[in-house]
């Protein structure tokens, strides 16, 4: 017979690794669909899809223009538009996102989350300094006096490592390099607090160097602060290089998901052997740069079953029924019936 307090003492062991994996997670997103309500018919842009990313762990989020990347990610924070229909869960922070009253969503957004985009010019007011900015910013979330808030961002613009923060403090926009400004976004958004982090595509309008840079400091970030980013880019180098896990995504579903190592190593879905197709490789002289024949489907009559067969070289007559999900190793996933890989 079993020790009945060691079966007991088996159980309470599971129950706090659960818990502990539970509270772990910073945004879980389970069955998320987005659609938009037209004259004659209903468009949805994404569709079914599950994410989640823990505490200090990165995760890109991939795919062509039009695959449903930044949609998915303003919906993460409950920016998508009013007319739009969104179906599934969304927690962020374990609150959750849809359904949430327009002051819960206030506090979530800079207090449990925070977003920095692709053009920092654009998110930044050029007649007011980047001090007025950020003091606004930070006020606005947290109950400080004036004196906290200003130590509050020259601690934030030092923890994204830009020099002399004080002088920082008192440039306008203009006065600032693609890179720096950067940082500014990112350290007005870390003034705050947030669990969870979503860039999308910051580091597109960047030139190679700075991008390495920012690459550098979020994971800087992920690993000293205990932050959760969802990072979303169409560059797959990037991603090589900064993630933990990607989630390929193609016509608002998530085809591929898994441990980086993992996904580039042994893709499944033919989709991301083609996406790696168009990167470029070093030290093998020139060569005819990858594409993808086709284009992302008019998601207002997508094809039936899986989106991409009408691009695939694998595709066959099952292809027209909805691709199950396939296991291919721990923590990596597949929606294909003609797999590239053998299970």
């Amino acid at each position: 017979m079993i020790d009945e307090s060691l079966q007991c003492s088996t159980i309470e062991r599971l129950a706090a690794a659960n818990n502990d994996a539970a509270q772990d997670l910073v945004l879980e997103v389970e069955g998320l669909t987005v659609s938009f309500p037209g004259l004659f018919k209903t468009v949805k842009a994404v569709r079914g899809i599950d994410l989640q990313v823990r505490r200090g762990e990165i995760l890109g989020l991939v795919g062509e223009s039009g695959s449903g990347k930044s949609l998915t990610a303003m919906s993460c924070l409950g920016l998508i538009h009013e007319a739009a229909r969104l179906e599934g869960s969304v927690r962020v922070a374990g609150q959750q996102v849809n359904g949430a009253s327009a002051s819960q969503l206030a506090v979530l957004r800079g207090g449990g989350a925070a977003m920095i985009f692709q053009n920092p010019m654009k998110a930044l007011n050029p007649f007011f300094t980047v001090g007025r900015q950020m003091f606004d910013v930070i006020g606005c979330h947290r109950q400080l006096s004036k004196a906290q808030i200003r130590a509050e961002a020259l601690s934030s613009l030092e923890a994204v490592s830009m020099p002399d923060p004080p002088l920082a403090l008192a440039k306008y926009p203009h006065q600032m390099s693609g890179g720096q400004l950067q940082r500014v976004v990112i350290a007005m958004a870390l003034a705050c607090r947030p669990k969870l982090l979503i860039a999308d595509e910051p580091t597109t309008a960047l030139d190679v160097t700075v991008q390495a840079q920012i690459i550098a400091l979020l994971r800087k970030l992920a690993r000293e602060q205990d932050l959760a980013i969802l990072f979303i880019t169409h560059n797959l180098g990037v991603v090589a290089s900064l993630c933990d896990r990607v989630a390929v995504m193609y016509a608002g579903e998530v085809v591929e998901s898994g441990p980086v190592g993992q996904v580039f190593k042994r893709p499944a879905h033919p989709y991301t052997l083609k996406l790696m197709g168009t990167v470029p490789k070093l030290g093998q002289g020139p060569q005819p740069l990858g594409f993808i024949p086709g284009q992302v489907p008019n998601m207002a009559a997508p094809p039936a079953g899986c989106a991409f067969n009408p691009r695939c070289e694998r595709a066959t007559g099952r292809c027209h029924q909805a691709a199950p999900r396939v296991v291919i190793g721990k923590g990596h996933w597949a929606a294909c019936h003609n797999m590239i890989v053998k299970v």
